[in-house]
């Protein structure tokens, strides 16, 4: 029988625990012997839950306890899940983590204290929740060169965004709507200003790579300026508002970001709505594949959990082989990014006309009835010519008193 322990009794951990009950002859089967939760680690008591007689206060219990051989860490945040993961890993435990914050921090020295103290640090629920992606990545895609890598990461901002989409909701209003039904934090900062898509896709450009990726180097831009008028325009032309995370991989060269794209309804990423993810990863053999299911919650996320947990349990004398190394993968400048460019400024295109085509050549125009303002696509073109021709415009605009571009959305169509 393997001990565990898990760190972390809120919605995860609980899910975890529930899992490794319900499922015990099923997980048995699979690990090869059965597996019982030993530990759980929290600051709370829980008099009334199944776990009640499993509770401790003090971390060094776990640490210091041989029997347990596989630790759980569902704590979030970098503080203390950090010194605690890797002094369960220095002690010789394996280590299993939802945890997206601590694998995109610090990944690579816990990967490579696994390698060297011959034990295994998993985290297939840090990115997608009960979606697997990060198994796929180092065992069912092994043989490909993955070029690209472009997903629907996080579950709070695809809802809200599917509400103003499809219900004309303002950002407020849906925000305060995910805040209501438990998906977004009373600080959404992280959701919203796209923080945790960019450690999501960080982790996942690390694992194409084989190379650390800091997360700091990808450029982020989340859905708060956003409005419900963007999607009256998407809704005219056939296309909605999605925030992706993307990485593009070719000759060793990455250009990753974080952003809101327009798409059309030609993309397996259209239909991607409320709480799901979705990822897509293009392989140089394979094509492109899409991965699709529920991005959060107790009970997907805790199943990519125990996946993990069982891998741990069929390798506890070895290191398996994933993650990635220390040398520094470098992030190309979003500046050499191609993309047509969905731009809204303000008067009339009649009068506008010459000046639009001017700075930004040939375009599609969009008007909406009654609107003071219109709206046009550009061809492809770089991002960083498009900010000189972008900020040309304006400033001619504002010498004659008037406004100029009031939104731009980068679009894949």
């Amino acid at each position: 029988m393997i001990k565990t322990a898990v760190m972390g009794y809120g919605t995860i951990g609980s899910g975890v625990a529930e899992i490794l009950d319900k499922n015990r002859d099923v997980i048995a089967s699979q690990a090869g012997q059965e597996v019982e939760l030993k530990y759980v680690l929290d600051l709370r008591e829980f008099p009334d839950s199944p776990v009640a007689d499993k509770i401790v206060h003090d971390f060094k219990v776990i640490e210091q306890d041989e029997e347990v051989k596989i630790v759980v860490e569902t704590m979030g945040g970098l503080n203390p899940a950090y010194p605690f993961v890797k002094a369960c890993l220095m002690a010789g435990k394996h280590v299993v983590t939802s945890n997206k914050a601590l694998v995109a921090a610090h990944g690579t020295e816990l990967l490579a204290i696994a390698r060297k103290k011959h034990v295994n640090f998993f985290f297939e629920a840090s990115v997608g929740g009960g979606i697997p992606i990060i198994r796929p990545l180092y065992r069912c895609l092994m043989g490909e060169r993955i070029e690209e890598i472009t997903g629907i990461l996080n579950g709070t901002t695809n809802f809200i965004l599917t509400k103003m989409d499809k219900e004309g909701e303002s950002f407020e209003n849906a925000l305060k709507e995910a805040q209501n039904l438990g998906y977004a934090e009373r600080n959404p900062e992280a959701d919203v200003e796209g923080h945790d898509t960019c450690r999501k896709i960080a982790i996942l450009t690390a694992m194409a790579t084989g190379k650390e990726v800091n997360y700091e180097d990808i450029y982020t831009e989340g859905i708060t300026r956003i409005t419900d008028i963007d999607f009256k325009y998407a809704e005219k032309m056939g296309t909605s508002v999605k925030l992706f995370g993307t990485s593009r991989i070719k000759d060793g060269r990455v250009l990753a970001y974080v952003a809101p794209v327009m798409i059309n309804k030609t993309s397996p990423l259209y239909s991607v709505n409320d709480v799901f993810n979705g990822i897509l990863v293009k392989g140089n053999m394979l094509g492109t594949s899409m991965f699709y299911g529920s991005g959060a919650g107790k009970l997907p996320t805790g199943s990519a959990v125990v996946a993990d947990i069982i891998e741990a349990a069929q390798n506890l004398k070895k290191n398996v082989p994933m993650g990635w190394t220390d040398e520094k993968q470098a992030i190309e400048s979003m500046d050499q990014a191609q993309f047509r460019y969905f731009v809204r400024a303000a008067g009339s295109y009649r009068n506008k006309e010459q000046d639009v085509k001017n700075a930004f050549g040939q375009v599609e125009v969009i008007e909406l009835y009654g609107m003071d303002e219109f709206a046009f696509l550009t061809a492809q073109m770089a991002e960083g010519e498009f900010r000189k021709v972008a900020v040309s415009y304006d400033s001619r605009e504002q010498e004659r008193s008037e406004y100029g571009i009031k939104q731009m959305i980068r679009a894949v169509l």
